[in-house]
């Protein structure tokens, strides 16, 4: 299948052929890297691919200094021709570039796999995020500081309120509970929100997601190779990317409106329109960033998020379904690997009873903080 000349106009020249994961929560007298395996061995087992099928391997980094493709193809017993390791994957950005090594002949067929203990580690996040900054000296440790006042921001600027952010969490929720592999699964309504203390002002627990143990992968192969290993590949329509890597010199950082570009990219790229999505996916480890993509992919005009929950054009039961995995919020905390693997389930008819009705094209929104933003369209269909 010919792609497009636009950027990331792949349309469907490589596609994901399996998906899996291991349990999620704490998971004890295990390693990171040892789940990233355990995944592995799921992942194919589940789809009747054998080890020797892989010629290429991506892993991601994880705490503690686990995720190295070498030591992970070691465990694995993997002698790929290609393999490659990404400090921060969040799984769109590893899949990104199994696509491309796949388009440059480098591979046919790539596990993409993490696994991490940072739960059972006791990630406390005492060390700065990201870089030495001044964001770091003010006690930026973990997102919840920087998501906070992204918040604040877009409260002087749209009149948002804590309720309006609420619904983000609450519908997530209602997915969750029907979700057996999820840490946070009991009800929540807005009222229950708006009860919780502060985790950081204006954020409360709801609003951030639970740091777990766990692993996933998936499975990407070249369209030709995808035919031979199933019949029912999820093909990889677009792909997208930018960087905001100038910080604080860009306007308006704490809203990171330069997001805005990969969206311009990728629907260009898929040949597929916003209007297309079937299921939306946002990699959510605070509400506000869910917030902030809804509306800078254009979902939603800006300060519109509250309304488009309250009235049932986003989330649970409504036009756009959104996170049906209970994303980071509710389900687990896997740097994003499980929205795909969710989107794919979604795609394929495997969701159980969050299933949605026959939905084709879905896509999975990422970003590494205030620094890279990442999207791929997905579809059970070539277009």
């Amino acid at each position: 299948m010919g792609g497009g000349s636009a950027p990331g106009a792949i349309r469907g020249r490589s596609a994901i052929v399996a998906v899996g994961n291991t349990a999620q929560g704490t998971v004890p007298g295990i390693s990171a890297d040892e789940l990233a395996v355990e995944a592995l061995r799921v992942t194919l087992d589940g789809a009747g691919i054998a080890k020797s099928a892989l010629d290429g391997l991506i892993t991601c980094k994880s705490y503690g200094g686990f995720g190295i493709d070498t030591e992970i193809g070691r465990l694995a017993g993997l002698n790929p021709a290609y393999s490659a390791t990404l400090d921060y994957g969040t799984c769109n950005f590893s899949l990104h570039l199994a696509c491309a090594a796949i388009d440059a002949g480098l591979a046919s067929t790539v596990a993409i796999v993490y696994g991490t203990t940072q739960r059972s580690d006791g990630n406390r996040f005492s060390h700065p995020l990201g870089r030495q900054d001044e964001a770091s000296v003010y006690g930026f440790l973990n997102v919840a500081g920087p998501a906070a006042m992204a918040f604040r921001r877009h409260q002087h600027l749209y009149g948002t309120t804590e309720a309006d952010l609420g619904r983000v969490a609450v519908s997530q929720r209602r997915y969750a509970e029907q979700n057996p592999l999820a840490i946070f699964r009991e009800p929540l309504t807005l009222d229950d929100y708006l009860a919780q203390p502060y985790l950081v002002a204006p954020l409360r627990r709801a609003d951030m997601c639970m740091i777990s143990d766990g692993g996933a992968c998936l499975v990407v192969a070249s369209a030709d190779r995808a035919r031979e290993l199933t019949d029912r590949p999820v093909h990889v329509m677009g792909i997208a990317q930018q960087t905001g890597l100038r910080d604080r010199q860009n306007a308006d950082q704490w809203l990171r409106p330069w997001i805005r570009q990969v969206a311009d990219r990728v629907y260009a790229g898929a040949g597929i329109g916003r209007e297309a999505i079937d299921a939306l996916y946002i990699q959510d480890p605070t509400s506000v960033w869910v917030l902030q993509m809804l509306e800078l992919y254009g979902f939603v005009e800006p300060g519109g998020v509250g309304e488009a929950f309250a009235k049932g054009e986003v989330g649970y039961g409504g036009r756009l379904p959104l996170n049906t995995n209970g994303g980071q919020l509710s389900e687990a905390y896997m740097w994003g690997f499980l929205h795909l693997v969710e989107a794919v389930r979604q795609l394929r008819g495997e969701a159980g009873a969050r299933q949605l009705p026959g939905p084709r094209t879905a896509q999975y929104c990422s970003t590494f903080g205030f620094m890279k933003a990442a999207s791929t369209i997905l579809s059970r269909e070539l277009r």
